[in-house]
């Protein structure tokens, strides 16, 4: 009886929650922080997440974003490749990471044939303070998504395919099924493709998740912890936790030792150098093999501010260490991202070698049978 007392006060705070989200409408990136951060604390999941952060306006002078130094600067350069993605995102009503997180690198990987596809929606049930990805109630999922991606991919005739997606909490299977549809309909098109996925956390289904997207024959997998361990509470949203980012990773690879996992670092938050280095080694810990390192820029005037913007010299010593720690590969720059064409370029030379030298081994085997 109390447990359905209970519940009914719940879906009266649901209900009232959203009542309200409704009539705030333009803030609802913010308010949407507000309402994860309600839930984890009625449900006593975890402590009260720290005070969210204020906008640029109310920030004293120095938490305020940081002056664009003059060598950071970004090439737009629009070409044939480019207009050609852009027309197919269009016409088949597809969401791009690129282009909904504003990505500086859109016009360089677009133009050489690379695109990181975003599924389920441009919603994201959460509201990370660094995203511009909107946060909100998220539509039903289109089911026919996956074949519309992998006819894409096919028409543009790419040997390496990035599919990520918006958080999508309101699922059971917090859209791990998705994921997995997604990538069995690219290879069955494309059957030489290689496909990356870089997801969520999957913090309440993370073991049939994580088996599930191995199971589909996904070649990388991914997700990062975007900041050092201290700012999580002021970068992420309320749901997002360190320690279950890294157990991602740790248990990916507990299922598929030869997997490639790959995770990335946002710098210019606040964070220091030594956090940093912390951070690269509790990932090398977690059985991760690719890092990337980029700069964090600022969306809207709404969003975290940029504490700094850190030399390439600084990137440079952060790749060295990495490479130290034992990393397979390092992409580190002002203007590397998650989906950054380096890192695509050796996984992907990394992979066909693998592929070719176990097909040459089943050669070799037939013949001695």
């Amino acid at each position: 009886m109390s447990s359905d007392r209970g519940l009914i006060e719940h879906n009266c705070v649901i209900s009232a929650r959203n009542r309200i989200f409704d009539a705030f409408h333009p803030r609802k990136a913010y308010l949407q922080s507000l309402y994860a951060a309600a839930d984890r604390c009625l449900y006593k999941e975890v402590p009260r997440p720290l005070k969210p952060l204020k906008t640029r306006q109310d920030l004293p002078e120095e938490r305020a974003s940081a002056k664009k130094p003059d060598w950071f600067r970004i090439r737009l350069q629009e070409g044939d490749r480019f207009q050609k993605i852009d027309q197919l995102v269009k016409t088949h009503k597809l969401a791009t990471v690129c282009s909904e997180a504003r990505c500086p690198n859109i016009y360089e990987c677009w133009n050489q044939g690379t695109a990181t596809f975003m599924l389920m929606g441009d919603t994201c049930t959460r509201a990370c303070k660094f995203c511009h990805v909107k946060g909100g109630r998220p539509g039903a999922l289109d089911h026919d998504e996956p074949q519309k991606i992998a006819e894409s991919v096919a028409t543009l005739e790419l040997s390496y395919i990035v599919l990520t997606s918006v958080n999508r909490d309101d699922l059971l299977d917090e859209g791990s099924q998705h994921f997995a549809d997604t990538v069995r309909a690219i290879k069955k098109l494309s059957s030489n493709i290689l496909v990356e996925t870089l997801t969520p956390d999957f913090r309440r289904t993370q073991v049939d998740s994580i088996a599930r997207m191995i199971d589909a024959g996904v070649d990388v997998l991914a997700h990062n912890v975007e900041t050092i361990r201290r700012l999580v509470p002021h970068v992420r949203d309320a749901r997002c936790d360190h320690d279950v980012s890294l157990g991602f990773h740790r248990y990916a690879k507990s299922l598929k030792q030869d997997l490639i996992t790959k995770s990335s670092i946002m710098l210019g938050l606040g964070e220091t150098r030594e956090e940093v280095l912390e951070c690269m080694q509790e990932l090398k810990e977690a059985g991760v093999d690719v890092v990337t390192l980029g700069q964090y820029l600022q969306p809207t005037k709404f969003h975290h501010p940029v504490i700094r913007y850190v030399h390439p010299d600084e990137f440079k010593e952060f790749e060295l260490k990495g490479k130290e720690m034992g990393f397979r590969f390092v992409a580190s720059g002002p203007l590397v991202r998650s989906s950054y064409r380096a890192a695509e370029v050796f996984m992907e030379g990394e992979l066909r070698q693998s592929k070719s030298a176990s097909q040459d081994g089943e050669g070799v085997s037939h013949e001695h049978f």
